[in-house]
């Protein structure tokens, strides 16, 4: 992404090669506090999970990324959130640019009442792209990826609103990926949803990550521990600790994080 223009260019910014940074980052409403002085990495091509209670500011965090919290009255940001190097909340980056580079799935599936092709294809259409050939080429390999085109390839103009619950969020994804992100945000994607189409989502993120990189907010410990490389604890607004998955659940470094893992409060 580029400061003048808010183009996109993929380039390693380390020896980890960290697409998204943020230093001493603070977010809040009014005089209430969010989340404070948060300073995290995270790697390309992985999924970081973000854990902890109702309220820790979580989900915040995570709407930071793509400068959502912009639209809440009375927000206010301080700090950095870089991504490739970019410092997104420079009033030189395009926001349409950042939301093509930054994609976001929410908690519950939010189909627009129209058809699941016109879902895939309107975003693109947005950008420019009129050639209807394009455009179903668009749609058939976003729901590829998406692991929906084998169940709904023969129906693509009824309506959205007739899927599943388990489809409905899946089509949100593909149509989060029709315009070609580098970066997934999915704010509990399955909370909503029933244990098979659960499983669905969480085999489709660990393909995804192949080609994007994916942060998630979840409540569901299993569920972090199944999909996620690396989580991140987050307590009354602060990041307590962030490490390789496997380490933070089997050994945490603070006494908070293995208590909230173990059940003991949140």
């Amino acid at each position: 992404m580029s400061e003048r223009t808010g183009e996109c260019s993929m380039h390693i910014t380390g020896e980890k090669d960290i697409v998204i940074q943020t230093k001493d980052l603070s977010v809040s409403y009014g005089e209430k506090k969010a989340v404070t002085n948060i300073n995290l990495e995270v790697e390309r091509n992985t999924v970081m999970a973000f854990i902890g209670p109702s309220g820790c500011g979580k989900s915040t965090f995570l709407r930071s990324i793509n400068r959502m919290n912009d639209l809440i009255p009375g927000c206010q940001v301080t700090g950095t959130i870089e991504i490739d190097g970019v410092n997104i909340n420079d009033e030189a980056v395009n926001m349409e640019a950042l939301r093509q580079v930054v994609g976001m799935v929410f908690q519950r599936p939010n189909p627009f009442f129209k058809s699941i092709f016109e879902n895939i294809a309107f975003a693109p259409r947005f950008h420019g792209i009129k050639d209807k050939a394009e455009l179903e080429g668009i749609v058939e390999r976003s729901l590829r990826k998406a692991a929906l085109w084998d169940e709904v390839k023969d129906r693509l103009h009824t309506s959205a609103l007739s899927l599943s619950g388990g489809q409905q969020q899946r089509l949100c994804i593909a149509r989060a990926i029709a315009v070609q992100p580098s970066i997934l945000l999915l704010d509990e994607p399955a909370s909503a949803l029933d244990p098979i189409s659960t499983l669905k989502i969480e085999e489709l993120i660990t393909e995804l990550k192949e080609e994007y990189t994916i942060v998630i907010v979840t409540h569901n410990m299993h569920q972090a521990a199944r999909v996620s490389d690396q989580t991140a604890f987050f307590l009354m607004g602060e990041l307590v600790e962030v490490n390789e998955t496997s380490k933070l659940f089997t050994n945490p470094e603070h006494q908070q994080t293995g208590d909230y893992i173990n059940g003991r409060f949140g």
